[in-house]
């Protein structure tokens, strides 16, 4: 389970065995969810926030805080995923002090 970030108590990550679409997981506590990257011709164009199959939802406010960390780093996450499952590179977590 690489781990990309930690913000705001969430922690948002991959799991090991991900498919396609790209997308990162988020969770605080027993709540997760993940956001869907949403590409075309090579360029992000937009973001989709679904619940995960067993999990409870992010709450409105992790949800939200979520969501905004996706939004800035939508580029260097694609990065990651594509660093992680196609070149098989190590990831090192950040962890992101504040609001963003």
């Amino acid at each position: 389970m690489p781990k990309l970030y930690e913000y705001l108590g969430i922690v948002i990550f991959f799991y090991s065995n991900e498919h396609e679409p790209i997308h990162v997981h988020g969770r605080h506590g027993e709540f997760e969810s993940k956001i869907e990257i949403i590409i075309n011709n090579g360029a992000i164009q937009g973001l989709k926030l679904k619940n995960v199959p067993g999990k409870r939802p992010l709450p409105s406010t992790q949800a939200k805080q979520f969501k905004t960390l996706v939004t800035k780093l939508a580029d260097e996450i694609v990065q990651s995923w594509v660093n992680y499952f196609v070149y098989h590179k190590k990831i090192v977590a950040k962890k992101i002090a504040g609001s963003l």
